[in-house]
Order: structure tokens, then C-alpha cells, then sequence
């Protein structure tokens, strides 16, 4: 079975990516750049005994993402405790809404952003009273 197990954010600007993930989500990250042969930041994103992965900011090899194309990768979803705080940090720190806030009728609640580097993520947390 494939299961997923590190996940890579192109940027073009590192130090702006690691602030907004860092001050957003609160990752920490490991200059991991001599082994790569290229800016290349090991993101550590929770706990170890807790569920999720652990990735990587990568420096762009190629154009950034134009406004407005259809997605062409994967959409990393970051679980969140409060939709609201983190929602406004998005904002806070360079974020903008790609598709505002959503219910996930009975689940969560959902919703997707881009980063300043123009990359799609969501943001997702359980609620059972969603609607």
C-alpha cells in the first residue's frame, strides 16, 4: 500500500514561506539544503506520536501558479482546532481566500486559501454540528 509519508511546497521566496507556515500553523523547520543541493527546508509539522506527516518548503524550479488555473497537484488540507483564528492568520500574514468557509454538513468545517507564494491549501476542522 502507498501510503503518503512527506509532502513538498515549491516557493520562490523561502524565508517568506517559512514565516507565513511558521507563524500560521505553527511548523518548524530543519535547513536540510546541502543534502538537496538547493534552498530546501524539512518542515516539522506536529508531533510524532500524533497523526499527520512531515514535509518539506522546496525552492521553485519552474514559473509560480497563474491566478484563476485549475488546480494541477495535490491540495494539502492542514487540520486546525479553530477555523476562525486561523482563518484570520492566513489573512495576517499574506494569505487570500481561494474558496471561503464551508460546511461539511454533520463533518467539519472546510475551506481552501493561497499563500504568498500562490500555492492552494485548505484548512479543515471537525465539527459535528457543521451545517
Amino acid at each position: 500500500m502507498g501510503r503518503l509519508v512527506h509532502f513538498e511546497i515549491h516557493v520562490s521566496d523561502m524565508e517568506r514561506a517559512r514565516k507565513f507556515y511558521g507563524e500560521v500553523f505553527g511548523w518548524e523547520f530543519q535547513d536540510w539544503s546541502e543534502y538537496a543541493g538547493m534552498p530546501y527546508f524539512g518542515a516539522v509539522t506536529g508531533k510524532e506520536e500524533d497523526p499527520g506527516i512531515n514535509g518539506a518548503l522546496m525552492q521553485r524550479q519552474s514559473a509560480p501558479p497563474e491566478p484563476n488555473q485549475a488546480l494541477n497537484g495535490f491540495a494539502c488540507t492542514m487540520g486546525v482546532e479553530n477555523y476562525a483564528e486561523t482563518e484570520a492568520k492566513i489573512l495576517e500574514y499574506g494569505g487570500k481566500t481561494a474558496m471561503a468557509k464551508y460546511a461539511l454538513p454533520g463533518m467539519a468545517w472546510q475551506g481552501y486559501y493561497l499563500d504568498p507564494e500562490g500555492n492552494l491549501f485548505g484548512i479543515h476542522q471537525p465539527d459535528k454540528e457543521a451545517k
